[in-house]
C-alpha cells in the first residue's frame, strides 16, 4: 500500500474514532498529495519518495510554525502545531541518530573522495539524495563541515 492509499484508509479510522486533530491534519496531507498528483507536468501519480518529501516540508513548517508561536508567547497554538507535526511524523521514515548519520557521511565522503571543504558541494549533492527524508538537511551540512574540516 502506497503512503496516498495509507493516509486515505486512516482518514476513514480517524473519522470513526472522532480523533480530530489527527482527522485535520491527514486530511491536509490528503490535499497537498492530490495537488502533486494533479500538478502541471505530472503524470498522475505519486511515488512514495516525492509523497516522503511532501511529508517532510509539511511536518518542518508545523515545527517552524510552533517554535514562532512558541516565542510569541501562544502555547495553544504551539502545542496544536506540534500535535499536527506529530501526526505527520508518523508517516515519515525513522530518522537517522547523531551516530546513523556520522557514520552514513563518512561512507559518503570516501565515496566521492572529498578531503577538503571546498568539495562540500560534490559530498552534499549525494548526501541529499541519499538521506532524503531520513535526516534534515541542515544537520547534514553542518555533519559534512564538521567531518570535511
Amino acid at each position: 500500500m502506497d503512503l496516498f492509499d495509507k493516509i486515505s484508509a486512516d482518514i476513514r479510522t480517524a473519522m470513526l474514532a472522532k480523533e480530530k486533530v489527527r482527522l485535520e491534519t491527514l486530511r491536509g496531507i490528503k490535499k497537498e498529495f492530490l495537488e502533486a498528483k494533479t500538478a502541471k507536468g505530472s503524470d498522475g501519480t505519486l511515488p512514495d519518495d516525492q509523497a516522503t518529501k511532501i511529508l517532510a516540508k509539511m511536518a518542518k513548517q508545523r515545527r517552524e510554525t510552533a517554535e514562532i508561536y512558541a516565542s510569541q508567547n501562544r502555547p495553544e497554538l504551539a502545542e496544536n502545531e506540534l500535535a499536527e507535526a506529530a501526526v505527520i511524523e508518523e508517516y515519515l521514515p525513522k530518522q537517522l541518530s547523531e551516530e546513523e548519520l556520522t557514520a552514513e557521511l563518512r561512507a559518503i565522503i570516501e565515496q566521492v573522495g572529498a578531503t577538503s571543504p571546498r568539495e562540500m558541494g560534490k559530498v552534499m549533492g549525494v548526501a541529499s539524495k541519499a538521506l532524503a527524508g531520513r535526516a534534515d538537511g541542515r544537520a547534514i551540512s553542518a555533519k559534512v563541515k564538521e567531518l570535511l574540516a
